[in-house]
C-alpha cells in the first residue's frame, strides 16, 4: 500500500466553524445543498462538499441541506472516513460493539475502521455521540497513515500533558490540514463540525496527488 501524502512546510488556513437524516447519493451527483455559499469565506467549503458529495463520500442532513456548522457524530465520522479511504464495508469482521449491531446504518464503516485499527475495539463505540477534535486528529492520522509528529511545536496552552492525542494534533498541523481555534488553543475536546471534517478529508485527499481513493493505490 503506497501513500503519496507529503508533509507541508507550513500551515494552511483552516475554517473554524461554529445528528441527522442521511441524504446519501447513490451515484455521482451535483451539488444539491443550498446552505453553503459558492464564494467568500465558504468558497473552499463549497468546493470540498461538492467534490466529496459527488464521489459518495459525504452526505447531507436533508436533500437540500448539508448543515456544515452542525456537530458531527462518531457514526457520521466513521462513514465519511471509511468512504474516503475506499474501505470494504460489506464483508467485514464484526468488532463486537454492543451499541453497533449489524443492523445499524453505520455498522459497515465502523467495522471497517476497527478492522484496520483506525478505531479501537471495545464494549461500545457510541455512534450517536459527537466526535471531538482530538479524536478526529487521531483517526485521520491513522487512517491516512501519516507520519506521526514526534516533537510538539504548536503553542497551544490546552495541550494536555502526556496526552497521546497531542502528537496526532501536531501531525495534522504539520501537514497543513488544520490549525487551532485561536493562536494559543486547539480546543481538543470541542466538537468537530460537519463542514470541518469535509475540509480535513478534502485537503488530505488533495495532498494524495488528487486521488480520491487512497487505499490500494500503488
Amino acid at each position: 500500500m503506497s501513500k503519496k501524502l507529503f508533509q507541508a512546510s507550513c500551515l494552511s488556513a483552516a475554517i473554524i466553524v461554529a445528528p441527522c437524516a442521511m441524504a446519501i447519493p447513490t451515484e455521482a451527483a451535483s451539488m444539491p445543498f443550498n446552505d453553503i455559499k459558492n464564494g467568500g469565506s465558504e468558497a473552499e467549503l463549497y468546493k470540498a462538499v461538492q467534490e466529496l458529495y459527488s464521489k459518495g463520500i459525504v452526505f447531507g442532513t436533508t436533500n437540500t441541506m448539508f448543515s456544515p456548522y452542525q456537530s458531527l457524530t462518531r457514526g457520521e465520522a466513521a462513514y465519511f472516513l471509511a468512504k474516503a479511504l475506499n474501505l470494504e464495508t460489506k464483508k467485514v469482521e464484526n468488532p463486537g460493539f454492543t451499541d453497533v449491531p449489524t443492523s445499524h446504518p453505520y455498522y459497515g464503516p465502523i467495522a471497517a475502521l476497527a478492522t484496520k485499527g483506525i478505531i479501537q475495539k471495545g464494549a461500545n463505540y457510541h455512534p450517536d455521540q459527537f466526535i471531538k477534535r482530538s479524536q478526529m486528529a487521531k483517526i485521520l492520522t491513522l487512517g491516512f497513515d501519516l507520519q506521526k509528529s514526534t516533537t510538539l511545536t504548536a503553542p497551544f496552552s490546552d495541550f494536555t500533558k502526556d496526552n497521546e492525542t497531542n502528537q496526532y494534533i501536531q501531525t495534522l498541523l504539520d501537514y497543513g490540514i488544520t490549525q487551532g481555534t485561536s493562536s494559543t488553543t486547539f480546543s481538543p475536546y470541542s466538537d468537530v463540525r460537519r463542514g470541518q471534517m469535509v475540509l480535513f478529508l478534502y485537503r488530505l485527499l488533495e495532498k494524495n496527488d488528487g486521488s480520491f481513493y487512497v487505499i490500494g493505490v500503488e
